[in-house]
């Protein structure tokens, strides 16, 4: 499976939830799938999807779920601690990992010599799910376990052939913070 199968077959998983996408590649393939005002598309700040999330997550109750990638979780290995510790019990944090920058040239990531999910549990992540490839994406358990939650999808490399968003920015904000102010 490669990210934009990862990203349909999540996106069709969920209903209410508030959705934080990371940059690039990940932030269209969604939007071209399942554009909603639920989803809040990043279009800048690599390695920062993680702590967006968790500031949403301890703002309010609704569940927020994060779609991340392998390198920016690298990048910012730091939210993953600060989550851990936050404990916000509303959070799930999906990691997308194909070993690649694929936004920016698939560029290698260092995905491929360290388990993310080993990492996440030694920081303290309890409730700690993986999804190989060849694996159906099941997020039902997944939704209901008490966050913070670490899941580790790996995933092949490859973008698909999806154009750009072609919303504002500002829209984006927007619609999303009328998402969130909603009960």
């Amino acid at each position: 499976m490669d990210r934009f199968e990862a990203i349909k077959t999540i996106a069709s998983q969920l209903k209410d939830e508030l959705v934080i996408c990371n940059i690039g590649f990940p932030s269209r393939e969604l939007y071209s799938i399942n554009d909603s005002p639920t989803h809040f598309y990043m279009l800048g700040s690599m390695g920062m999807a993680s702590s967006i999330g968790l500031g949403l997550a301890m703002a309010q109750e609704r569940k927020v779920v994060v779609f991340d990638g392998d390198g920016s979780v690298l990048m910012n290995l730091g939210g993953l601690v600060t989550t851990f510790n936050q404990a916000p019990s509303n959070l799930v944090l999906l990691v997308i990992d194909n070993e690649c920058y694929g936004s920016t040239g698939s560029q290698c990531t260092y995905a491929s010599t360290v388990d993310l999910g080993k990492i996440a549990k030694s920081v303290g992540f309890e409730n700690n799910f993986k999804f190989l490839e060849s694996e159906k994406i099941d997020l039902e358990k997944v939704l209901k376990s008490e966050g913070p939650v670490f899941v580790h999808i790996k995933v092949k490399s490859g973008n698909a052939d999806v154009p750009i968003i072609d919303i504002t920015p500002e829209e984006i904000l927007g619609r999303f913070m009328e998402e969130v102010k909603r009960p």
